[in-house]
């Protein structure tokens, strides 16, 4: 069932003594506006989870899927290798892959030592046919594709897809603190290390937090970009399931407590919208109720649902 209608939306998370989105160019702390100490999570990072979100679900409902039902795999996962799921696509469709660049062809057994090898065959792109038919099975068969969409022109040219979904960094409300805590292993990794130490035996290490951190992300649903890849109102209402219930099954040591704390969906009754989106979200707020917030219940969340543009309807599916 395609999507007819615009959606914008507001996420609220928190997070307790934990890093909810570590920089590794600053030996992984959390991540900070330099100017106004607010804390920042990535959209990077929330697409990850919802993309592990989605795995796990579809996981545990199709243990053995049948050839052409794979419509939730993940395209971006862990230890994937994105040019073998692009010659996937034209294995299915019985379609002549295009030639890496560079490639040489082996000499042949009974050629003479020190002969001269043959020249690297040239790169082919691929008709726009082919290219175009493996863009949409990849569509088909990954969710993250057809939601967020990929660039797939590497190796095995798949082409782009843009994504009807997209979310921008959340932002805290108030500006966090990003404490550094020193922590001991009670064992060492090597022989050496333990006689360096003399069977002491500690490795220390470090690790950083945020003390409490309630967090703002917006969100966009575009329904004409959604036809382009297939993204259906199922896939709308996964992708809702997964932004209400995505920390549940992301716990870490490192991330401490997580949660969705609000989701307020803005539908608009036309696929141009009715209203800017971003009049939608300056009716979605949040301020500090106490001067050092640890606890969600420190801020007051305000929704004005009153006095709508006309033809959209707000939908609060948690909060």
């Amino acid at each position: 069932m395609t999507l007819n209608n615009r959606y914008d939306f507001v996420l609220l998370f928190d997070v307790k003594d934990g890093n909810p989105n570590g920089d590794p160019d600053a030996g992984n702390l959390p991540r900070l506006d330099a100017e106004s100490g607010h804390g920042l999570v990535t959209d990077v990072s929330l697409k990850r989870k919802v993309r592990n979100f989605v795995g796990l679900v579809k996981d545990q409902e199709n243990r053995d899927p049948q050839p052409g039902e794979k419509r939730f795999e993940i395209y971006v996962r862990e230890k994937a290798i994105l040019n073998n799921q692009h010659q996937r696509a034209y294995s299915a469709l019985k379609l002549d892959a295009p030639e890496e660049a560079g490639e040489e062809l082996a000499p042949e057994a009974d050629e003479p030592a020190g002969k001269k090898k043959k020249p690297a065959k040239e790169k082919r792109k691929g008709s726009a046919d082919d290219v175009g038919q493996a863009r949409q099975w990849m569509c088909q068969n990954f969710f993250d594709v057809r939601t967020f969409g990929a660039v797939m022109s590497t190796g095995i040219n798949c082409g782009q897809v843009r994504g009807p979904v997209q979310l921008t960094f959340a932002r805290s409300i108030t500006p966090v603190v990003a404490l550094e805590h020193s922590i001991t292993r009670m064992a060492v990794a090597t022989e050496a290390e333990a006689e360096k130490q003399q069977g002491d035996n500690r490795t220390m290490g470090r690790k950083h937090t945020v003390p409490y951190g309630l967090y703002m992300a917006h969100g966009f649903v575009s329904s004409f970009l959604a036809r382009q890849t297939g993204f259906g109102a199922d896939d709308l209402e996964l992708l809702w399931q997964a932004l209400e219930n995505m920390f549940e099954h992301d716990r870490s040591a490192s991330r401490g407590e997580m949660a969705t704390r609000g989701l307020y969906v803005f539908k608009h009754d036309s696929e141009l919208g009715n209203a800017p989106a971003h009049r939608l979200f300056e009716r979605v707020s949040a301020a500090p109720k106490a001067d050092i917030p640890r606890h969600f219940d420190d801020y007051a969340v305000a929704v004005n649902d009153t006095d709508l543009p006309a033809g959209v309807t707000l939908i609060r599916r948690v909060g």
